[in-house]
């Protein structure tokens, strides 16, 4: 069985649902998905403090 083939065989069963039933799949989603994911601001200024760190480091090492 391809995984378009599953996808689709997903999507047929959800169509099958009722409201109830619905809510309870996308409550059960929604609980596998993480809520604390960290900001994409929050990746941007770690890596540019790696980065100012990394190079602190490089000067620190060669003065001249």
């Amino acid at each position: 069985m391809t995984t378009n083939h599953q996808k689709l065989e997903i999507l047929n069963s959800l169509n099958s649902l009722d409201a109830l039933q619905s809510e309870k799949v996308l409550g059960f989603i929604k609980a596998l998905v993480p809520r604390n994911r960290p900001s994409f601001r929050h990746h941007h200024c770690k890596r540019q403090a790696m980065k100012e760190i990394n190079q602190a480091l490089r000067q620190t090492q060669n003065p001249f």
